[in-house]
Order: structure tokens, then sequence, then C-alpha cells
């Protein structure tokens, strides 16, 4: 674990962010970016120990930021509607560089990419290794954010080369706890009775819970490399949509079932090759079911009917 350090953790009022911000805050002098727009977001950063500043990475003013981090964790992104091409590289791709200049005197960056950067496989169960072939996805949430993601992993590798900075680029698979993320949404809508459809079926990932994401901080941190090292950021064990799904209705003691809309040039399914990131940080301690069931009861308490958590 981490201690001692001062590190920047950025988009730290998002959903991965700060539990990982809240975590590293215990032992760390830790410092929140983001912009803000949400005044009870600052509070509930400043509330965990961790110092928030105000800045836009597209912009680029880091007047208010210091440049003294030890170590930086980048986890801030634009995931917009629309097709405004142009601003999603800015903000994700210029951002991610103009972010690294800053803090090039850094000891380490970990740069949070994602599996929306891999080219879509007709086959669903096609298991992603980091030499796979890169893509757009034809995000449906955000059509450009599998190109402007790209986009950041390159500046990120040109900055590590340039600045002779350390740095690990880790792609994000399906992230999930009691903060968030496509299981736990699923799991809202079930609670709430709403409907809940999928690309295909199977739908695979490789979920991860919060709490294996924030253990693994330091691991990844210190796997960083000049060149930079890329790994897949995900879970043990591959999982489709449907059986979370199905768990989720278990714990909730709810008759449903979930939808297939299949949507033509999207990835069919995310399963991560996990031998790279077994080597730097070893399995995960959370297996997807007991990650799930406590996301449910976390999120659900009134509705959860399944063992004690």
């Amino acid at each position: 674990m981490l201690s001692g350090e001062k590190i920047l953790v950025t988009g730290v009022a998002g959903q991965i962010a700060f539990p990982i911000a809240r975590q590293l805050a215990a032992d760390n002098e830790v410092w929140g970016l983001a912009r803000f727009s949400d005044p009870t977001a600052k509070q509930r950063v400043r509330d965990v120990g961790i110092t928030p500043v105000v800045c836009d990475l597209g912009a680029g003013d880091f007047s208010e930021v210091p440049d003294d981090f030890t170590l930086v964790v980048h986890l801030a992104a634009f995931i917009g509607p629309g097709l405004d091409y142009d601003h999603a590289i800015r903000d994700n791709a210029e951002g991610t560089g103009l972010l690294l200049q800053h803090c090039r005197t850094a000891q380490a960056a970990l740069v949070m990419s994602t599996h929306s950067v891999y080219k879509p496989q007709d086959d669903p169960m096609y298991v992603f290794e980091e030499t796979a072939p890169l893509g757009d996805c034809n995000n449906t949430l955000s059509p450009p954010y599998s190109a402007s993601k790209i986009g950041a992993e390159a500046v990120a590798r040109f900055c590590s080369r340039a600045f002779d900075l350390p740095v690990t680029i880790a792609r994000m698979n399906a992230s999930y706890g009691p903060n968030g993320g496509l299981p736990a949404f699923h799991a809202d809508m079930i609670a709430a009775g709403t409907p809940v459809s999928t690309r295909w079926d199977p739908c695979m990932y490789s979920p991860i819970y919060e709490d294996d994401i924030n253990d693994q901080v330091g691991a990844l941190l210190e796997a960083a490399t000049s060149p930079a090292t890329i790994v897949n950021w995900a879970g043990d064990e591959p999982v489709a949509a449907q059986e979370w799904f199905a768990y989720a209705c278990e714990l909730m003691d709810v008759d449903a079932e979930i939808g297939v809309t299949p949507i033509p040039n999207t990835l069919r399914g995310s399963i991560a090759d996990n031998a790279k990131r077994l080597s730097i940080t070893g399995p995960c301690a959370v297996g997807w079911r007991e990650g799930m069931r406590r996301t449910v009861a976390a999120r659900h308490p009134d509705r959860y009917v399944g063992p004690p958590v």
C-alpha cells in the first residue's frame, strides 16, 4: 500500500476515482482534480480528507494545480453524448498531454484507458490481449469516446518518452461496486422495475470490483515504465451481463429477464486477457458473485434478500 506520497487524482468526483482517492487519502496527501460543477461533490471530497482543486484539463489552465506531486492517477474522462469529436479529443487526448506535461517531474503516472479502444470482433468469446487490434467500437453512449481514448493513449505514450516519465496505461473493463458501474446500474433498474437490455447474447465482460480496483493502484503505479506499460485492468472471471442480471434478480427476489437489442459495430464481447495484470497485481480478491452481492446489498438494502454481507 502507498504511504507518505503526494498524489494527484483526476476526475476525483467520479465512480471509479472517488473510492480510489478516499482509500489513498488514509496514508497520503491526496489532491482531487475535477471541474466540480456540483458544489456538493467538492464537499464530499473534502469530507474524506482530499484537497479539491478545480481544473478543466482541456482548457489547459493549471495555475491552481501544484506541480510537485510524486504520483499521478489520471482517471478524468469526457464521456458525453453527441458527435463533437473535437471536444472529446481536446478533453481526453490533449488534456492528458497537458496534465502529464504539468506533472512531468512525478515518479510515476497511472493513466486509465478503456476496453472501448479495441476493434470489435465477431466472436463474443474473443479474448483481448493488450496487443489486439485497436479501432472504433461505435460506443452508443458517447460515439467519440473510443477514438478520443486511442488518442489519449498515444499522447500518454509520447509524454512518457518525451519527459522520461514512467507511465502505466490501464485499459479498464467493467468496473463496478457500491459507487456505480454497469452491473450496479443494472441492479438499480431491476429494483426500479425498469426493463434492461444489452447488445448481444451472451454479452461478455471481465468485471472488476471496486475493492480490487482500489487495492491494485499501487502495483500498477510501481509497474510504470518509460516507454509506457500497457495493461488490461479487469477482473479474473469472464461473465455475461445475462449472468450478473440473473444473480441480481435472485438477490432481490425479482422475476425479470434481460432483453437483447443488437447494435452493429459494437463490442460483442469484452473479455480481457488478464495474464499481464496478474503478473503485476496478483489475483483479484473479490469474485463477481461476491462483488454483485455486496453491490446489491449496499445500493438496495430494502430489497436485498441474499445472505448477510
